[in-house]
């Protein structure tokens, strides 16, 4: 066990619930469960470090078009309200494609920190683990 690895992490995405309401529905990602949530916005041209996490799987969810993803060897351009799942220990990176900033939204489950981070590719020359 890593030392970051201070929750449990799932090995398969958390069920999602969707509830039916008169006026439409909503759905819940991460039901009472202890869990990170952030707000990812990436620039038209930039992208974040090719990265994996020993502390925490991720579920990111698209808000806007323009958000390449890349989970391990596949990479793709997502469309707005796809989700997708992102294993601990997994590589994994986000690039703005389109025009406009694309936001993504991150639902993290385990032990969210920066020092968790492994860094395999970075366009900021940051260091390789961490911040």
């Amino acid at each position: 066990m890593s030392e970051y690895t201070t929750e449990p992490i799932p090995s398969a995405q958390p069920k999602i619930t969707c509830v039916t309401r008169p006026w439409g529905n909503f759905k819940q990602y991460a039901f009472n469960q202890d869990c990170t949530v952030s707000l990812m916005t990436v620039t038209p041209g930039m992208r974040l470090s090719l990265q994996s996490h020993t502390g925490r799987a991720e579920l990111w969810i698209v808000l806007d078009p323009g958000a390449t993803i890349q989970v391990g060897d596949r990479v793709w351009e997502a469309h707005p309200g796809e989700e997708v799942w992102i294993p601990g220990n997994v590589k994994h990176r986000l690039s703005g494609s389109g025009p406009n900033p694309a936001r993504v939204l991150e639902v993290a489950f385990g032990n969210w920190q920066q020092a968790d981070i492994r860094r395999y590719e970075d366009d900021f020359t940051r260091p390789t683990q961490g911040e």
